[in-house]
């Protein structure tokens, strides 16, 4: 449904997949569906109605919540590996392509499928996974379901859904050194709180986020939902173009062409309105740390743990004193990985910092992806990591969700490149510090939350692990 009147991004790629109204609610034709262990009971709802899958060359199953970072030996917890084989179980059954383990395009869902070239501009996209809003980097309209739309999307292509609000976030300016899209996240979450884009889709915007690489955009994307959104998205361009050629899955040829010329129109016309705007300046983002359990509750690598006793069962959870410095809060192990910091790029900024020395506390280190770690081995970073005494493991979300053996002990404080502190995230009693990558490897190397911008030496932290 077109009006004539200036249209949002948002607007446009949510009006080209309405095909019916019923009151305040759209049917929308959804695109792409991925599903992962999770959907067992959606396919299991499907089961009992005696339906088929409505379109099963649209859903993707993925492999990534429950598979073990060590893929040379099966799962030896029993539930994990049953969790995987349902997965496979299920989609086989219904004609539905599966990256599962031992597949070279298994990974984290939401590294893996906009890798494979299966997300792209104006496309509708749901995953029974919050952070589907990754893949709104591309233009896209991505977000999360719960079971019972996977079943809804399963048996016809299609959901019922209320048409959000559209906020537009503005970053004008240059990120400073070492400074990365985890940290913008962070700033504006920090800003705006968890609750700050409750009931709207972000459209980011504004030079410091076209100057964004596609996985610089896609954490952006993905930590949107951190503060209350229902997706993130960011307009194509030719950044979005040059990431996507020759992807596996993605247009090629003619089809590329007549793609580039839709995708070239996906952007919000000069005077669309918004329901909400706001603007930040990059210069005034810098390396953050989360110190309690919640990703608001972040403050620059600079700033104090705060004194107000509204955060007193923040504090005692994290075993934090109010006014403490940041810096210097000691860490027992550290995590790079997730769907949020796994890709290469991340790892190469790891890399950059974890090559200056040894790990002083046990480091692990997760790909997103089989394809991320063969082009990570491919240039010599397991070497880097290994040799600064960290693990490498094999893809998957692995201690994010601590739900497939990698996990923090209780009372421990891991420095992580994840997406949620929120308290048992990592593990019943775990102590999660949300960072960068390279924030995270400056404290892997130092055994303590320090400002990466100071580790330009080898430093004397002891003998790794």
């Amino acid at each position: 449904m077109t009006t004539g009147q200036p249209r949002t991004l948002f607007a446009k790629v949510w009006d080209a997949h309405v095909i019916g109204t019923d009151g305040d609610q759209n049917l929308l034709w959804i695109d792409r569906h991925f599903v992962h262990e999770g959907s067992f009971h959606a396919f299991g709802k499907l089961k009992e109605s005696g339906r088929p899958v409505r379109h099963p060359e649209l859903t993707f199953g993925v492999a990534d919540h429950y598979v073990p970072s060590d893929h040379s030996a099966p799962p030896k917890d029993t539930e994990v590996a049953n969790m995987i084989d349902l997965l496979t179980r299920n989609t086989t059954a219904h004609g539905i392509d599966i990256f599962a383990m031992g597949d070279s395009r298994q990974g984290i869902v939401h590294v893996a499928a906009p890798e494979q070239g299966l997300s792209l501009p104006g496309l509708t996209i749901v995953c029974g996974d919050s952070h589907t809003a990754t893949h709104g980097a591309f233009g896209a309209f991505a977000f999360g379901i719960g079971a019972s739309e996977v079943a809804h999307v399963l048996a016809t292509q299609t959901l019922w859904q209320k048409r959000p609000k559209i906020m537009r976030i503005t970053v004008d300016g240059v990120l400073g050194e070492m400074t990365s899209a985890k940290d913008l996240a962070l700033y504006i979450i920090s800003r705006i709180g968890t609750g700050g884009a409750t009931g709207h889709v972000v459209e980011y915007d504004g030079s410091a986020i076209r100057a964004l690489s596609m996985e610089g955009r896609m954490t952006l994307c993905n930590m949107t939902i951190e503060a209350g959104a229902r997706a993130g998205m960011v307009a194509p361009d030719e950044t979005t173009v040059a990431w996507l050629e020759g992807r596996p899955l993605a247009p090629k040829g003619a089809d590329l062409d007549a793609a580039k010329a839709f995708w070239a129109k996906l952007r919000t016309d000069a005077g669309a309105a918004f329901d909400k705007e706001m603007r930040f300046d990059a210069a005034d983002v810098g390396p953050m740390v989360t110190w309690g359990t919640s990703p608001e509750e972040v403050a620059g690598i600079a700033a104090h743990v705060p004194v107000a006793e509204d955060f007193q069962a923040s504090r005692d959870y994290m075993g934090l004193e109010a006014g403490q410095e940041i810096a210097g809060i000691e860490v027992d192990q550290v995590f790079i990985g997730s769907c949020t910091n796994s890709r290469l790029q991340d790892l190469r900024e790891a890399a950059s910092v974890l090559k200056l020395g040894k790990v002083a506390v046990p480091t692990m280190i997760v790909p997103g992806s089989a394809a991320v770690k063969k082009m990570a081995e491919a240039e010599g970073l397991n070497r880097i990591f290994r040799d600064a005494g960290a693990q490498w493991r094999d893809s998957g979300c692995s201690m994010c969700v601590a739900m497939n053996g990698d996990a923090v002990a209780p009372g421990k404080r891991c420095a992580s490149t994840s997406n949620r502190n929120f308290p048992g995230r990592q593990g019943r009693g775990a102590r999660t510090h949300l960072m960068s990558p390279a924030m995270a490897a400056a404290a892997a190397l130092t055994g303590r939350i320090v400002d990466v911008r100071t580790i330009s030496a080898k430093p004397d932290t002891g003998a790794g692990q």
